[in-house]
Parts: structure tokens; sequence; C-alpha cells
């Protein structure tokens, strides 16, 4: 038993992918992408500044 063949085999590496030039609809989807997200993140800001959303609902007795 050789110390080299013991253990995990290590994956070849990915030949790496051509940079591919965007067009005008690449560009306008990633802009709208982005907007989104930053939208995403003022939305959670500003639900994460009050209380909990979940009080309501049937409250439930101590007795039986």
């Amino acid at each position: 038993m050789s110390g080299r063949e013991g253990g995990k085999k290590k994956p070849l590496k990915a030949p790496k992918k051509d940079q591919r030039e965007l067009d005008d609809d690449d560009i306008a989807l990633k802009q709208k992408m982005k907007e989104q997200q930053k939208a995403l993140q003022e939305a959670k800001a500003k639900a994460s500044q009050k209380g909990p959303l979940v009080g309501g609902g049937i409250k439930k007795s101590g007795k039986k």
C-alpha cells in the first residue's frame, strides 16, 4: 500500500468558460435583477424594524 494511492482523489479542474459579450437584453436583465434585489433588501430592513406580525389569532386559556 503506497501513500499516494490512499485517500480522496482530487477532481480535474474544469476549463474556464469563454467570456461572451453581453447584448442589450442581458444588460437590461442584470439591471432588473439588481433592482429587485435592492427592493428586497429594503423590504427586509423595513420589516425588521417593526414587531412580529403574528400576534393575533385564537388565544387559549389555561382551563380545560
